[in-house]
């Protein structure tokens, strides 16, 4: 892999009418929030090539608007373990992606936030917060392992 793309699911509401976490739905604000970072990500030139998703409804709203505004008719693979993912597993997930150019992962903290501090510092406890809709881009030029990424960029709305 040379480009791991994470992007934290944007703002959501405090609660489902379901009361399962899992079924929490974007907010007007985070609906924007999240065509934003699609903007960000297209006016960048960024183009994954493989798009996964955690199976919560925050998340694959968030992956659906930010997909549109990369113009991108892609269907993210949905991946249950992203779903309360240690950067641990996480890891082990984006192992089986190894051969991809570039992969766009959609889903939470802490998962999200340790893992970028996992790549880049080589430890999931330097990690310093990804806001709703953050993202960040890791390069790699050599294997995904801890310690092997560069931050490449980090935006949030």
């Amino acid at each position: 892999m040379q480009e791991l793309i994470l992007v934290r699911h944007a703002e959501a509401e405090t609660e489902a009418a379901s009361g399962k976490d899992q079924d929490r739905v974007l907010t007007p604000h985070g609906m924007e929030e999240a065509r934003a970072a699609g903007v960000w990500l297209a006016t960048h030139g960024v183009v994954p090539n493989h798009v996964l998703c955690s199976p919560a409804r925050r998340a694959e709203q968030t992956a659906r608007l930010v997909l549109r505004e990369l113009g991108s008719t892609s269907i993210p693979d949905q991946a249950e373990e992203i779903y309360n993912a240690t950067p641990g597993e996480l890891l082990a997930l984006l192992d089986q992606y190894g051969d991809a150019r570039a992969v766009l992962l959609i889903g939470h903290n802490p998962g999200l936030e340790r893992l970028v501090a996992l790549l880049v510092e080589g430890r999931s406890d330097q990690f310093r917060g990804m806001p709703p809709a953050g993202l960040a881009i890791l390069q790699f030029s050599g294997p995904l392992e801890p310690g092997n990424a560069r931050l490449g960029a980090f935006w949030s709305p």
